[in-house]
């Protein structure tokens, strides 16, 4: 008998990791370090909450149904800020919304794939992508990066085969943190382009990138949407997590096989999130640039506390946006070394074997910390744990 399609894939990381707290007490003078999961703890700021409770209260249409892609004031304001941010031209047919980047990615991947199709993913990955490409009958097909954690197109032509439907990049990258340079953005789409396949480039941390200009400029071909599909994430920019927004942006031809997917899956995006996310897109930027400082401050603290781990034998392979990818000394998996941290610190944290196919040993000496819920006084608490660890 065949397996479901859950039954094809693991249990979800985060959830799994979180059992390892079941049982343990933390003492009052050392309380638990969560650095598990990127996602703020905190609520949207007041403003916007504010803003929120009018929609609530007077806009009656926030709490029907809309349209399957999307508020179109939303898609508007998305093609014209994403325009002017990326020096191309981005039109509202181009855009969706989705319940949360989530469900962008699963969206492009039903109107790409059949099944027995193949997707590229650099590894480490973000292994909800690696989830859904398992329960949707489609075959993961890694691309081990350099030491930078940066992977090339070089190396990723040679895994394309007749079967391969996409190459997936993320930047700033989960769960290695690391911004891929532009020419690397540009040689992704030069190669899918060439090969008739999408490049998927997921830019959920684009908000906390430390460049200033543009991260890549493949907007700014005209004819951009025939390989590029971009995913984003409101929820890190605004503290919306709960709200599942999210966008994809692609050609109008492919949007309507998204917009089957949408339909059946959602019927429509949450109302009042949408409303959410253009209030802050509006009124917020001054807000969002205090969050980018706050969160490049932290990144900062982790590469000024770094020393103290690196003279015990550990290694920084990555930090951007909201992560920091290490390499332990220790002769032991970081499977059994993350569990043992709960106890053993006041640590929780994901091993690098959650990012890596079961073959892949590299894995086996990895963290990821998500920095994004710890101050840098937190960071630097974090740290003084980590270096007094022994196995």
């Amino acid at each position: 008998m065949p397996k479901s399609r859950t039954a094809a894939t693991f249990t979800p990381p985060v959830m799994a990791a979180r059992r390892w707290l079941d049982g343990v007490t933390h003492p009052a003078d050392r309380p638990l370090i969560n650095v598990s999961q990127a996602a703020p703890v905190l609520a949207p700021p007041l403003a916007l909450r504010e803003a929120v409770a009018c929609i609530m209260m007077q806009d009656t249409d926030a709490h029907l149904y809309g349209p399957v892609l999307g508020l179109p004031a939303l898609r508007d304001e998305i093609a014209a800020q994403w325009s002017a941010a990326y020096g191309g031209r981005i039109d509202a047919d181009q855009v969706g919304i989705t319940s949360g980047c989530n469900q962008a990615f699963a969206a492009a991947i039903a109107a790409l794939c059949g099944e027995g199709d193949q997707v590229i993913l650099p590894v480490p990955y973000y292994f909800n992508h690696r989830m859904w490409l398992d329960m949707a009958g489609v075959t993961t097909v890694p691309l081990v990066c350099g030491a930078d954690m940066v992977p090339t197109a070089d190396a990723a032509a040679a895994l394309i085969t007749d079967r391969t439907r996409a190459i997936v990049l993320v930047s700033p990258n989960n769960p290695c943190g690391v911004e891929y340079p532009a020419s690397t953005l540009r040689a992704f789409m030069d190669l899918a382009r060439s090969k008739g396949i999408a490049l998927i480039v997921d830019e959920t941390y684009r908000d906390f990138d430390s460049r200033t200009d543009a991260p890549h400029d493949l907007f700014s071909d005209p004819a951009w949407d025939d390989t590029l599909i971009q995913l984003y994430s409101f929820s890190k920019a605004y503290r919306l997590t709960g709200h599942r927004i999210g966008a994809v942006l692609t050609n109008p031809v492919r949007m309507a096989e998204i917009e089957k997917f949408l339909d059946t899956v959602a019927i429509c995006p949450n109302q009042i999130g949408q409303r959410a996310a253009l209030w802050g897109m509006q009124n917020l930027s001054d807000w969002l640039a205090g969050e980018r400082a706050e969160i490049l401050d932290r990144r900062a603290a982790i590469t000024d506390h770094f020393p103290q781990l690196a003279a015990k034998g550990w290694s920084l392979l990555g930090v951007g946006a909201y992560f920091a990818y290490l390499e332990h000394p220790f002769a032991t998996s970081s499977a059994d070394l993350a569990q043992s941290l709960v106890a053993d610190a006041g640590i929780l944290l994901l091993p690098g074997t959650m990012f890596m196919p079961d073959d892949m040993p590299a894995g086996e000496r990895q963290l990821r910390i998500a920095f994004a819920n710890i101050d840098r006084a937190g960071i630097a608490t974090l740290f003084d744990r980590l270096a007094k660890v022994t196995v």
